[in-house]
């Protein structure tokens, strides 16, 4: 059956991520000028949601060890929303005491993986998640949310769908007002993709759900456009394909930013990016971390086929 999108009704909301997921994963660590210079040139590609920067341990990620002095000094403008990824109450703290407005708690759907990314079982990851959703609320501080390996697990392999929304209405109870579930290394293939969202959206509101789709085995885009089709319009992205998790042997970066607004837009479907201006700010990108990034409309440009 052929897709059926009215441009103005289907407006996508692209949740960016290079600042956090895609550095995390870097070999360098970026300067902190570089880090606000790139922010500065998301923002000006008309992106409203970014993902600055993550108060963990600069132990863990040490690419990150700045975040505090990243979400202290990068001013949203009007109509843009700065997050960041929190941990527990601790990590919350920091950003409040930085002036960040809204964070982001995570977790997966693999025990091996999450006992592997923040040495806690999943239960224990859930405690700091209601201790943070629970924190936030007076402090009118919205809260994000983060399950990965939904699709799958580099440790265990398949992972049941169930154990994910199980996780996923514990963080909707929370007060969590988006959940974003994680294909961490990019094995879902567009079937699979349709069944858990089939049965995420039996349970949660459509709009509280988010894909942040990797694209290591090339199926980040068929994916997206399969949870286009079934009702979600909230996709996480990264400029240039930067990304990875340090605990996912194998795991590629995330669908690139260009390229998702380069199909979105191709479709009539509105995301308020400016998309030369976004291949911009992934050329700002790949100068900074000193490699040539994988998105393919960052590389191949926006040259007509037509003769």
């Amino acid at each position: 059956m052929p897709f059926q999108f009215e441009p103005v009704k289907d407006k996508v909301s692209v949740y960016e991520v290079s600042l956090r997921d895609g550095l995390q994963n870097e070999r360098v660590t970026v300067s902190l000028a570089d880090k606000l210079r790139l922010i500065d040139a998301l923002v000006a590609s008309g992106l409203s949601r970014i993902e600055i920067t993550s108060f963990v341990s600069p132990k863990w990620i040490p690419q990150l060890a700045d975040g505090d002095d990243v979400a202290r000094l990068a001013k949203a403008p009007p109509g843009v929303t700065f997050s960041a990824l929190v941990p527990n109450a601790r990590g919350l703290e920091r950003a409040r005491a930085a002036g960040m407005k809204e964070v982001a708690v995570f977790l997966s759907a693999s025990e091996t993986h999450n006992q592997k990314n923040v040495n806690k079982s999943i239960e224990a990851s859930l405690r700091a998640s209601r201790e943070v959703a629970a924190a936030a609320k007076p402090l009118g501080i919205k809260v994000r949310g983060y399950v990965s390996t939904v699709w799958g697990c580099p440790y265990e392999g398949d992972v049941d769908p169930e154990r994910a929304l199980a996780i996923a209405k514990e963080l909707h109870e929370m007060g969590v007002y988006q959940i974003s579930l994680g294909d961490t290394i990019g094995v879902g293939t567009p079937r699979q993709t349709s069944r858990i969202v089939e049965m995420m959206s039996k349970e949660l509101p459509l709009e509280e759900i988010a894909l942040h789709m990797h694209d290591t085995r090339g199926t980040a885009l068929a994916n997206i456009l399969v949870g286009l089709e079934m009702g979600i319009r909230t996709f996480d992205a990264s400029v240039g394909g930067m990304g990875g998790c340090p605990y996912a042997p194998g795991a590629a970066g995330n669908v690139a930013t260009e390229d998702l607004v380069y199909m979105l837009s191709g479709m009539g479907i509105e995301t308020g990016v400016d998309l030369p201006r976004l291949i911009e700010a992934g050329r700002a990108a790949g100068s900074i971390v000193g490699r040539t990034l994988p998105g393919k409309v960052l590389q191949s440009g926006l040259r007509s086929l037509r003769a």
